[in-house]
């Protein structure tokens, strides 16, 4: 690995956005060893006082990248510490638990792959405002459209460069259903790996769309006649990368899926409500979680509870031998993502749940009665009813922890009230002449 001049003591807070201090390459030592100290109090969700002991971010050696937008820069993924032990609210070191407690429970590794969404923007004619980057507006179907593509290709391939110098496969590149929308897939990895991937993603995406004169948006809903940007999670276990534990070409119901494959699928929709709140964790994430309005047509998000063969309008869609939650979008913490799924997916396995049989009709267009006979439920339909459904999940309070829980309703909750007091332009104009 070459020697770089500067090295980013980096991790991400509660929400999943990264923190960092620059370090002098003379001192980088001290990444791996003490750890580059932070005040934990003024990190979201580290569950830490003014007055309390420091966090110290100690650097995993294996995670060194080049930052190739910052001059001989190099990132290090680090793992808080608190009085010398890992420290329970991390949400590096809560995934590192999940996935050893799912070695420890199947023998098998947990793999992921995500897949990114996200608005390209540019400054609008008013200050504050934005608007999207791409060549038109004017198409109500730019899913896949190559002019869209074309015109910021200057940015998507030196972002796509970016991230193979940092050892991240990018197979492939779209235009997505909203206009100003993409997404970006890289190959999977092991559920660590792969939120480390992410986050290093994300960081690439928008330093250099600020120095190509555009905003990245990872918000999940910016635009309310677009559909949202989603985190589609794709999962499967083995002993080694390439193994799949979750696939059996015999599967009666055809669709590759092995026995545990469907208990970790009966655990996702039985702990659906409760993981809702980690996959879509802001007040904006309900907007996408709809099933009308986008001018595409569809929406493309979950709002059932329910999977399907393939199909794009369940909670989870079976593309063969493997699973794909729909459920998250783009602001989810893909750490904290990636655990609360871990603990979802083991409750089915340990007890032994079966996810029902496969629903592979437009879930937007079945009636409430007919929902009701299939015995499909809905998922919460607003941040204040998710927090309350993880506050009362013993699995994921077991899982993620008493404490991290605790912190994650404490930070959500405020963010809910203090979006309360807001009063917005369509509630004034829709109300101030009503009554």
């Amino acid at each position: 690995m070459a020697e770089f001049d500067y090295y980013l003591a980096q991790f991400v807070d509660i929400h999943g956005r990264p923190k960092a201090k620059l370090v002098p390459g003379k001192h980088k030592e001290m990444i791996f060893g003490a750890g580059a100290g932070f005040a934990g109090f003024a990190i979201a969700g580290m569950g830490m006082d003014p007055h309390g002991r420091e966090f110290m971010a100690i650097g995993d050696r294996d995670s060194i990248r080049p930052v190739p937008w910052m001059a001989s820069t190099a990132s290090v993924t680090c793992d808080g510490h608190v009085d010398g032990k890992p420290h329970a609210l991390d949400s590096r070191v809560i995934l590192k638990k999940a996935l050893a407690d799912f070695r420890e429970a199947t023998g098998l590794e947990f793999f992921t792959g995500l897949e990114p969404e996200f608005f390209l923007l540019k400054p609008g004619g008013t200050a504050g405002s934005w608007v999207v980057a791409t060549e038109s507006e004017s198409l109500d179907k730019p899913c896949y459209d190559f002019r869209h593509l074309s015109s910021v290709s200057d940015f998507l391939m030196e972002l796509r460069a970016a991230l193979d110098g940092a050892g991240i496969d990018v197979y492939q590149i779209d235009h997505e259903d909203a206009n100003g929308q993409f997404e970006m897939n890289f190959t999977y990895a092991d559920g660590l790996k792969t939120a480390d991937n992410l986050t290093y993603f994300k960081m690439a995406a928008q330093a250099i769309a600020k120095k190509h004169g555009m905003l990245c948006s990872f918000m999940p809903k910016p635009f309310a006649e677009r559909s949202g940007s989603g985190l589609h999670m794709h999962m499967s276990a083995g002993r080694v990368f390439g193994d799949n534990a979750f696939e059996d070409k015999t599967d009666p119901r055809g669709m590759d899926l092995s026995s545990m494959a469907y208990q970790f699928l009966g655990g996702l929709i039985a702990n659906a409500a409760a993981l809702t709140t980690i996959a879509a964790p802001c007040v904006n994430s309900y907007k996408r979680l709809v099933k009308s309005g986008s001018r595409s047509g569809a929406t493309w998000a979950p709002i059932n509870i329910a999977y399907g063969d393939n199909n794009r309008t369940a909670f989870v869609r079976v593309p063969g031998g493997r699973l794909e939650l729909r459920l998250p979008d783009a602001a989810a913490n893909p750490y904290l993502l990636t655990a609360a799924v871990i603990y979802a997916g083991l409750d089915g396995i340990e007890r032994k749940l079966e996810p029902g049989q496969p629903v592979n009709d437009n879930l937007y267009a079945l009636s409430g009665a007919d929902l009701e006979a299939l015995g499909i439920k809905r998922l919460p339909t607003s941040l204040p009813d998710a927090l309350d459904a993880l506050e009362a999940s013993e699995v994921m309070r077991r899982g993620l922890g008493e404490a991290f829980v605790a912190e994650f309703l404490d930070v959500k909750r405020a963010e809910c009230d203090a979006l309360m007091l807001e009063i917005s332009k369509a509630e004034f104009t829709r109300y101030v002449d009503f009554f």
